[in-house]
C-alpha cells in the first residue's frame, strides 16, 4: 500500500459486503503491511479478517479470533498474522511474543484492538474505525498517515 495519506469510508449494509471489502482490501496488501482494526465488541473486526484473508487464498472459516492466544498465524500466498489485542494489560504482553518482527516481517499483520498498543503500532499502518450503523450495517473509516505514530490514535476518528 502507499505512503501517501489515505481517508476513505465505505458503507457495509451486510456481512458478505464487509467481507467483500476486506477481501479488495486485502488484494492490495503487500509484505510488511501493518492493517488496524478498532470498533466495539460485535462491530465485525473478526469478520472483516475473514474476508481479508480470502485475498491470499485461505478460507474464512479457518480464522478464529485470537483472543486468548493473541495471535494466529495463517500461510496463504503470504503469511497473515491476526492479532487479537483485547485482553493485553501491558504492552511487554505483545513485545514478549516478538510483535515488531511480525509488523516488520514477510506477511502482513492485522491488528484487532491496536490503541492497547498503539506505541509499538508502525507509522505506516493502516487504520480503519469500524462503526455500527445498523443490525446488519456498518461504516468504515480508513486513514493512514506518514510520519505519524503517538497521536494516531487520537487523531484517527478526526476527518482532516
Amino acid at each position: 500500500m502507499s505512503d501517501k495519506k489515505l481517508h476513505t469510508v465505505f458503507e457495509s449494509l451486510g456481512e458478505e459486503e464487509t467481507m467483500r471489502f476486506a477481501q479488495e482490501v486485502g488484494e492490495q496488501a503487500e509484505a510488511g503491511d501493518v492493517i488496524c482494526l478498532s470498533g466495539e465488541l460485535g462491530a465485525g473486526k473478526t469478520r472483516f479478517v475473514k474476508g481479508f484473508v480470502r485475498a491470499f487464498g485461505l478460507d474464512p472459516r479457518e480464522v478464529t479470533s485470537p483472543t486468548f492466544t493473541i495471535i494466529q498465524e495463517y500461510e496463504g500466498t503470504l503469511p497473515i498474522y491476526h492479532f487479537d489485542c483485547y485482553r493485553i494489560e501491558k504492552i511487554e504482553e505483545v513485545l514478549e511474543i516478538g510483535a515488531e518482527e511480525y509488523f516488520y516481517g514477510e506477511g502482513v499483520s492485522i491488528i484487532e484492538w491496536p490503541k492497547k498498543i498503539s506505541a509499538i503500532v508502525p507509522e505506516h499502518a493502516l487504520w480503519i474505525d469500524i462503526e455500527v450503523t445498523g443490525k446488519n450495517s456498518r461504516t468504515f473509516t480508513l486513514k493512514k498517515m506518514q510520519n505519524e505514530t503517538k497521536n494516531l490514535t487520537q487523531r484517527h476518528g478526526n476527518p482532516e
